[in-house]
């Protein structure tokens, strides 16, 4: 019986070429994160399930990964009369990094007042898998912890914006909304309060499945046609209106509800303050917005392409999780950038370039020459900061020249006897040909110009 050697559903390997390029977008992010003063952060792959559960809705609670219990504490479980899924398991695979963040600032003293934290990390999720969607993915995280103030609002967004811009994707937005304005709106369509959680996962849902097929999810969700279609109208923006004239449109609509009154001076103040920030010119109101995750409080972002479905990114203010943890209100918000989608962009349009991957080097020796001295002269080229790998064997050198081109290795140091006894190297340029035979260092020095100037 043949064993199935390819990765579980919704996980992939990754070749030194694919990680070459997450590697490279990886420092882009951090790069641009630190240069916003956020601090690096990690957390365990698996936590507490009374950490995750309760903090993600039901849909996001049944997307759990939960780990059985081990050995003797399964087996007694499984015995217990009546055992049912709580029972076999008490730990889960991390859903997302805010939730962990939010243990984290309620089990740590010695934080600063303003937590500025960023993390990338994977996290999982028991999802259908498709094209760009995985069960196993990485998210990138910015998060300040703290503060009401909406320049931390126009903070995360900024720095998402300077993260695309350096990508070279500026055909982006940042669609804008708030958690508190859109019950509002659920509100003046008519829907009874006991329905606004579903109705903000079917919003949720509207750039992926069109109007038709809202209308569809609302009629399944027994939301009432009629209030769902005044919902629809609310909600969707008419063209060629500025952010102001929406943000006014909206308030005409909302007149009657005093609750909106806040949530629309908090759009206008952080479309105002965030005119100073790299997030300015991106940012645009959009009603329909609704983030899925149930912890949001305040204004919702979404980073978007005119070009893609889906979104690229997304987050929002939570200032009620921590004080789940913590037993006291702590203001948050945050920003997750969408790693594997914004990989697929960058791929299908051709902007990653040429990512180095592997040495620079290829040491090749003749059969009279001893592996030790072939490791000397390998170590004095990796101490003049080349990358070298040994070919371990003695084919011939053209063989090993081919082995070379093979792994895309451009330069060759070749050792032979005569260069061992006398501290020298003959090095070859795979792509042009040229040969010389030089000193050690000297050949370090060539070997570096070759590299710099390729």
């Amino acid at each position: 019986m043949s064993i199935n050697t390819s990765p579980p559903s919704g996980t992939r390997d990754f070749l030194p070429d694919d990680l070459a390029r997450r590697r490279h977008l990886e420092g882009v992010i951090r790069r641009v994160y630190e240069s916003f003063g956020f601090v690096p952060l990690e957390t365990p792959a698996f936590e507490n399930l009374s950490t995750l559960l309760g903090k993600y809705g039901d849909e996001g609670d049944q997307l759990l990964f939960r780990l059985l219990h081990r050995r003797d504490k399964l087996a007694r479980a499984l015995q217990e009369p009546g055992v049912g899924e709580k029972d076999l398991a008490d730990l889960g695979l991390r859903y997302d990094l805010t939730v962990p963040l939010a243990r984290v600032y309620a089990n740590t003293k010695d934080l600063p007042r303003f937590f500025k934290r960023y993390q990338l990390q994977p996290v999982w999720r028991a999802d259908r898998p498709g094209k760009g969607r995985y069960r196993e993915f990485l998210q990138c995280d910015i998060d300040i912890t703290g503060t009401t103030s909406l320049v931390a609002e126009a903070e995360v967004c900024g720095a998402v914006v300077r993260v695309f811009e350096e990508l070279g994707l500026r055909d982006v937005t940042v669609s804008l909304n708030h958690r508190q304005l859109l019950k509002c709106l659920i509100q003046a369509a008519g829907l009874p309060a006991e329905q606004e959680g579903t109705a903000l996962v079917a919003i949720d849902k509207l750039d992926k499945i069109g109007e038709d097929g809202l209308r569809k999810e609302f009629a399944a969700r027994g939301i009432d046609p009629a209030a769902g279609e005044k919902l629809l109208h609310l909600i969707k923006r008419p063209e060629g209106l500025t952010e102001t004239a929406e943000l006014d449109r909206l308030a005409g609509l909302l007149a009657a509800i005093p609750a909106a009154t806040t949530p629309l001076a908090e759009l206008r103040d952080l479309l105002a303050i965030a005119a100073g920030s790299a997030a300015g010119p991106y940012l645009r109101i959009d009603a329909t917005l609704a983030r899925g995750l149930g912890y949001y409080t305040g204004p919702i972002f979404e980073v978007r392409s005119a070009a893609l479905s889906g979104s690229l990114g997304g987050g929002g203010r939570y200032d009620g999780l921590i004080g789940m943890f913590k037993g006291a209100q702590v203001p948050a918000v945050g920003f997750s950038i969408g790693f594997e989608r914004l990989l697929l962009v960058m791929e299908e349009r051709g902007l990653f370039g040429k990512v180095a991957v592997g040495p620079d080097v290829l040491l090749c020796r003749f059969p009279d020459v001893q592996p030790a001295d072939a490791l000397r002269a390998a170590e004095a080229l990796r101490r003049a900061g080349l990358k070298v790998e040994v070919f371990p064997e003695t084919p011939k050198i053209g063989k090993q020249f081919a082995y070379a081109e093979s792994i895309k290795v451009r330069f060759a140091a070749i050792l032979g006897a005569t260069e061992a006894q006398e501290g020298k190297l003959s090095i070859k340029h795979l792509g042009t040909g040229e040969q010389l035979t030089l000193p050690a260092a000297e050949a370090a020095i060539r070997l570096k110009e070759w590299s710099q100037a390729a």
